[in-house]
This record gives structure tokens, sequence and C-alpha cells, in this order.
């Protein structure tokens, strides 16, 4: 079980008094089944979440035939030609869903003025690898086909993920590029897992500063969705793939997380395969602080995400 945030050291003060008075971090010693209702509890205040469209859908790309999305359209007046953002949560592939992301998917749709397209891919340990990226592969590849039906612009799609739902982005292009299909305009990763095989310092140094992460969660998150032959897979790790022709990629990171240097060795290695990088590291910030929406920085972050992918899809 974590420590008190209060004996964490270099933690924001904000942050400590929210994660105190709602602690937000999950036992998987007591059951994935547990895990996954005590982050559902995890809410923001309706007052907090911009009001707009949403649909529930099932969709479906060749033998994959049964996949949830919920699709956000943004508050403004025009619905023709918008940027698209497909989108995977976080979880550890095994809890998450479309309701414990729905406060990001909204800030994604209203920031960059874009459609979102949230992905419930299905999870571990019951849908071990490769489910949950061939479902996320399979419905960037359906919104490729369907973009203009939503209002959206084929040629502007963006994938976005945080935590493990950023290591399915970084998967999926790999697989994208596997098969040489076009790649989408840009990506968002989100504190992702890169490397299964957890060889990170920062796993071993920020142990005691992450409020969110106990090491032992990170193992058995692991171990729910790929046996350890698949570690060095990219498709699973996808630090050890090949980054060249990757589109444009923004890594928001916290400073006193255990996966604080997943995101610098991924952001190092695509920036040495020629792909343009851009690296936020949010000083004494915890894991995918940007979920919580009653945090400052989660606020400032969006609106970084938000300028990124608009200027990332801006028309040319």
């Amino acid at each position: 079980m974590a420590e008190p945030t209060s004996t964490r050291p270099g933690i924001d003060p904000a942050l400590k008094d929210l994660l105190d008075a709602f602690p937000l971090q999950i036992r998987v010693a007591d059951g994935v089944e547990a895990a996954r209702q005590k982050m559902r509890q995890i809410e923001p205040p309706a007052d907090l979440l911009p009001t707009m469209r949403i649909e529930e859908r099932t969709i479906g790309f060749d033998d994959l035939t049964d996949i949830p999305v919920r699709v956000y359209w943004p508050p403004i007046p025009a619905h023709d030609d918008l940027p698209v953002v497909v989108f995977y949560h976080g979880g550890g592939w095994a809890i998450g869903d479309l309701d414990t992301h729905d406060a990001v998917a909204r800030a994604h749709a209203v920031g960059a003025e874009a459609i979102v397209v949230s992905v419930d891919y299905r999870l571990a340990p019951e849908h071990p690898f490769p489910a949950g990226i061939d479902d996320s592969w399979a419905a960037l590849r359906w919104v490729g086909e369907h973009a203009a039906e939503l209002g959206g612009d084929p040629a502007r799609i963006a994938v976005a993920g945080d935590s493990a739902g950023g290591n399915l982005v970084l998967a999926t292009l790999h697989r994208i590029k596997a098969v040489g299909e076009p790649m989408p305009s840009c990506a968002v990763v989100l504190s992702p897992v890169v490397d299964f095989t957890l060889s990170s310092r920062s796993i071993v140094v920020n142990a005691k500063r992450d409020p969110m992460f106990a090491l032992s969660g990170l193992i058995a998150l692991r171990g729910y969705y790929s046996p350890p032959e698949r570690f060095l897979d990219p498709a699973v790790s996808p630090l050890f793939g090949d980054f060249r022709g990757f589109p444009p990629l923004l890594f928001q990171v916290g400073d006193i997380e255990v996966l604080l240097d997943e995101s610098i060795r991924a952001a190092a290695r695509a920036h040495a395969a020629g792909v343009q990088v851009e690296l936020e590291i949010w000083d004494r910030m915890g894991h995918v602080f940007q979920a919580m929406a009653s945090l400052p920085q989660a606020e400032a972050a969006a609106g970084n995400i938000a300028e990124f992918i608009a200027r990332r899809n801006a028309w040319h």
C-alpha cells in the first residue's frame, strides 16, 4: 500500500490536498474488479464538465465488430471538416473505461475544437495482449473511413492516450508503420508505459515520491496484459521499436512519477529518429495529473494539448 502523500517529498501542495481528500491510488492486490470499481468512483464535479453533443456507438473494422466508443462533438457552431482525436484511456490495460476518462475526452474536444472518439478497448486479464492494441488500431481505421460522416476531416486525425493509453498510441503507430498505412497527423502521449522490462531509473528514484503508482501495482498490471516473452516486442514495449516516420509527438509527464524516464527515453529515441518531438515535464506533478479537472496544472496542461493538436491539424 502506498504511503500517505504527506510523507512524499516534492509533491505540489494543491495536488497533495486533492489526493489527501480523494485518495486515488489503486490497490491491485485487492483484485482487478475492486480496482475497476474504485477508479469509477473518481469523477470530477459535474459543474466542471462542459456540455456538448455526445453519442455512444458500437463500431467495427474487419473481423472486429463490437468496439464501444463514445463520440464527442465540440460546442461550436460549425461541425464540418473538424479535426478528429482518437483517444485511448489509461488504467494499466486492465481498469478504466469511457466514464473514468470522460472529463479528459471533453477537454480535448473543447480545447482543440475537435471531434473526439474515445475507445473502450477490451481489458486484461480477461483479454490480454493483443486485444487492446487490436481494438485501438481497428477503431482508428474505422475513424479514418468514417471521419467525414462524423463531421471531421479524414486528413486531420490525431491520436492521444494516457498511461496504458499512451502505450497503445505508440504501439499502434508501430503497427501502422509496419503495414505501410498513412500515419495520423500527430500524437499526444501522457505518461506512457514504454518499457515492460521496467528498467527506467525513475522507477526506483521516484518510488517514494509518486502518489499514484507503486511498483508492485505496475508489475501486476504488466502481468495481466503481457507474458514475459513479449516484453521486448515494440507492440508491448514501444521504446524498442523504430520511430522513424512517426508523426509529431507531444509528451507530458510529471517530474515525481515513477514513469518519468519512460517519457524522457521515448522522446529522445523519437527525436534521434528525426521525429518532431515536444516534451513537457511538469514540476511536482504525479501520474496523469491531467485527469484531475480541479487542479490548475491540469487545466494548463489541457490547454497545451489542445494547442498542440490544433497547431498540428491547422489548414495548410
